[in-house]
């Protein structure tokens, strides 16, 4: 499936219309917005979260990690179902899942009930994000995937960059459960937007889905968390993680056999075939684990570690999400200029060091030093993800659009998921005391998660200098 020629034999609908040029871009960045808002404001809430409720800010991980793991677990229905019912329709129905779980989650008054309503949150984003994606790549041309990727980023960056802000000022002035409400009135406009902008496409009759490889996949997965969970408890033998590890291991590889060469499979790992397709997602996943715990660790490092207010600590951590938007200026220039291979190894040393150095983070740190280092880590690290996300998509067939975004994205969103569950378990493992944490666990948790972007350099320098260069346009 390699080094085939792509054909587009009508021009996509944002490349005959240029009104659409902008508001497409602008209707998918409302999902990334609600679902990159809802991520970082919730982390910065944690400890006030946990002792509202009575629990460990490390067991609070799982307000994240159960919402992310949902996501994994449902996104191999999005394809099928937006096939099924058309991409318009489905993404509206999913953002008003959303919205409704979101406010289902800010008037929870216990943990389990808390957690339940980030489950169905999940749900509703594993619909969602997908859908946006796959809405984004069937609207553009081949040519400007790129500029569309870079609109699109502009205002869901501004997601994950209010959120640290927005959290620490709602739990200051107000209550954590008003997080989720803000998520309600950006769920309405979204739909509204998508309704307008957004050209359906006739539903397919398609294939029947596949229940059993989707039962297989969604126990592999919690399987998978749920043994990482058990690890974080010293309490419980390490044998039963190992147990857990051994029965999701073996979950997952019965879908990998069950999944051959079946049309109609719930993820369809056919396409990792293609080369680019599968260096992006699988080593690039292995970069995202290390990387995705960065947002999970800082706000809980300034807060617990360094005594800091949550409001305080959200201003620092919405600097490191501020600087997401320094690679705007220049990204796609540095992209066309040097090519994925370079690109993508360079930086992933530059992001190892970035975490690394985050053990130089001290209590006696100035504030504007702290802001400094957070600022260029979030831009090295948006650098990262907005070309791995380039890369993921840039060689997969129009055809098979729909089944890529959802392995895609379902991939992207366990490894999001394994990066605060790995780093919650080695903040457990490392802590003399889980209960009461100090600055030097979340230092050494910051130095073990920059191994995880080393591991994935050998597979980024495997990419060819010219590796989609249809898209990057570079020329060597």
């Amino acid at each position: 499936m390699e080094g085939f020629a792509v054909t587009e034999p009508e021009l996509p609908p944002a490349s005959a219309d240029r009104r659409l040029r902008l508001m497409i871009p602008m209707v998918v960045a409302f999902c990334f917005f609600l679902e990159g808002l809802d991520s970082t404001i919730v982390t910065t809430a944690i400890p006030q979260m946990a002792a509202d409720l009575g629990e460990t800010p490390l067991r609070l991980g799982l307000a994240v990690t159960s919402y992310l793991l949902a996501q994994a677990v449902f996104i191999p229905v999005s394809g099928w179902v937006a096939d099924r019912f058309g991409m318009r329709r489905t993404f509206c129905v999913a953002v008003l899942v959303f919205a409704c779980a979101s406010m289902a989650s800010g008037l929870s008054a216990s943990f389990a009930g808390l957690i339940a309503a980030r489950v169905v949150q999940g749900i509703g984003g594993a619909m969602m994000v997908p859908v946006g994606r796959l809405i984004l790549l069937r609207s553009f041309a081949r040519k400007d995937l790129p500029m569309a990727i870079n609109y699109m980023n502009i205002p869901s960056v501004l997601g994950p960059t209010l959120g640290p802000l927005a959290g620490g000022l709602i739990t200051q002035y107000l209550h954590w459960h008003w997080i989720f409400f803000v998520n309600v009135p950006f769920s309405l406009l979204g739909i509204a937007m998508a309704w307008r902008f957004v050209r359906d496409e006739a539903p397919a009759s398609g294939a029947r889905f596949d229940w059993r490889g989707f039962a297989l996949l969604g126990v592999g997965m919690l399987l998978l968390q749920v043994g990482l969970e058990v690890l974080s408890h010293p309490v419980v033998p390490r044998a039963t993680a190992l147990l857990l590890f051994g029965g999701s291991g073996a979950a997952l590889f019965m879908y990998a056999r069950h999944a051959r060469g079946r049309a109609n499979a719930a993820l369809d790992l056919s396409q990792l075939n293609v080369r680019t397709f599968r260096i992006a997602l699988l080593i690039g996943g292995i970069s995202r684990v290390g990387i995705n715990a960065a947002p999970f660790l800082l706000p809980l490092m300034l807060q617990i570690g360094m005594g800091m207010n949550v409001l305080k600590s959200g201003t620092l951590t919405f600097v490191m999400a501020l600087g997401t938007l320094v690679t705007r200026s220049f990204s796609v220039q540095l992209l066309r200029k040097v090519g994925f291979r370079t690109l993508l190894s360079t930086n992933t040393v530059v992001v190892a060091v970035a975490l690394a150095g985050f053990v130089l983070v001290s209590a006696t740190a100035a504030s504007w030093v702290i802001m400094a280092y957070a600022l260029v880590f979030g831009a090295v690290r948006n650098l990262q993800f907005n070309t791995l996300q380039t890369l993921t998509y840039a060689d997969i067939a129009s055809a098979g659009f729909s089944r890529a975004t959802a392995l895609g994205s379902s991939i992207q969103q366990l490894t999001m998921g394994l990066g605060v569950s790995i780093a919650a378990t080695l903040l457990s493992v490392v802590a003399h005391d889980p209960g009461h944490l100090r600055l030097e666990d979340f230092q050494a948790v910051f130095l073990l998660a920059a191994v995880f972007p080393v591991l994935a350099l050998p597979g980024f320098l495997g990419l060819r200098r010219d590796d989609a260069a249809v898209v990057s346009g570079y020329r060597s």
